[in-house]
């Protein structure tokens, strides 16, 4: 079963040559997502490796079933090598900073000499500056910043987004600008312009930013920003957006062994039949779509009376009572329990599953 899962998709990228100058995490996991669908992948490491590697079980995970080879990037025989092999892949991958490509040899206008539909695709922090887009010139002074995820979250506003129930700044665990704002993003740019290519006979060169593409990801708290400004008369705070723990109906609530369960019962009838289920009938019309905005007592009153229910039984009562209920509630999980979980038991040796079935 799991490697029918697993291998269900990996003839549609069948014959698809990528070259993966890239290290560490962004760029890896985007060929590993590649890779999965099953384009050809050649990582080029320089001779200490890739950084990824001291990880262990990390690097076993992103880079299993490449082919990897080392050479010296500072050396000509070494770039030599990586031209070798561009001259008939589709793909590379580099997550240089601006301008290394060009010191290397390896610039667009050297390779698209080699190879005219050759795609290449830089993954950098902060992206390059001195272009435009369609009305605005590209005028930013940060191309050349060194930064990591932590760096590209803050300057996005994605970090400051989240925020404890008290309003105090959380420390991610998951890297958000590294795998949505470079390896996914990355990957959605490269599949789109090898379809240009394979139709023009013309590769290009793209910069994917991580931090633009986190900003660009911002899309619900900039609308319900404005739409909390517009009946509370001020831009709320991250956790009392209205998708922030704002509303009774989607939040998170406190059990009496202090875990968690995710209520995301947006809709109508799904608040109301959560309110059978917990015994609640009198709340089922306080609901933002009946007119009970979430800065009025009535709505507060609700979210109080919902904790309360909440914090009167454990996690484990609350998993069995909403297991059979489809009102949107679910426990929040641990990483071990996640892991156990049916969900995810055709997950494979590295711990992964595809998104894609």
């Amino acid at each position: 079963m799991a490697n029918t899962i697993a291998h269900s998709m990996a003839d549609c990228l069948q014959g698809l040559r990528v070259v993966d100058l890239t290290r560490n995490l962004p760029g890896p996991f985007a060929t590993r997502l590649l890779a999965d669908l099953g384009a050809e992948i050649i990582k080029i490491e320089p001779k200490n490796g890739d950084p990824a590697r001291a990880f262990g079980e990390l690097f076993k995970a992103l880079n299993h079933g490449k082919t990897t080879e080392k050479h010296d990037f500072r050396d000509p025989k070494g770039i030599d090598a990586i031209k070798a092999h561009l001259k008939d892949a589709d793909v590379m991958l580099d997550s240089f900073r601006p301008d290394v490509l060009e010191g290397m040899g390896l610039d667009a206008k050297t390779l698209h000499a080699i190879n005219p539909q050759l795609v290449m695709v830089s993954i950098t922090g902060y992206g390059v500056a001195g272009g435009s887009t369609a009305d605005k010139a590209i005028t930013h002074d940060w191309a050349n910043k060194a930064g990591h995820d932590i760096n590209f979250m803050a300057m996005s506003g994605v970090l400051d987004q989240l925020k404890t129930a008290t309003g105090e700044q959380a420390m991610p665990n998951v890297q958000f600008a590294d795998l949505a704002g470079g390896s996914d993003t990355a990957v959605i740019a490269l599949l789109a312009a090898v379809f240009a290519a394979q139709r023009t006979g013309k590769g290009r060169h793209i910069t994917v930013s991580m931090t633009h593409s986190l900003y660009q990801h911002l899309v619900m708290p900039k609308a319900t920003g404005a739409l909390v400004k517009s009946f509370s008369g001020q831009k709320p705070a991250p956790q009392h957006d209205f998708l922030g723990g704002l509303l009774p109906c989607y939040r998170l609530y406190k059990t009496a062994d202090e875990r968690h369960m995710a209520v995301g019962s947006l809709e109508l009838k799904f608040w109301q039949g959560l309110c059978e289920v917990l015994d609640l009938p009198a709340l089922k019309n306080s609901h933002w779509q009946l007119g009970i905005m979430p800065n009025t007592s009535e709505s507060q009153a609700a979210a109080k009376t919902v904790s309360d229910k909440f914090a009167s039984q454990t996690l484990e009562h609350w998993q069995q009572i909403f297991a059979s209920a489809d009102v949107c509630v679910t426990p929040v999980l641990t990483l071990e329990e996640a892991q156990a979980h049916p969900l995810f038991a055709h997950q494979d040796e590295h711990g992964a599953t595809s998104g894609w079935q």
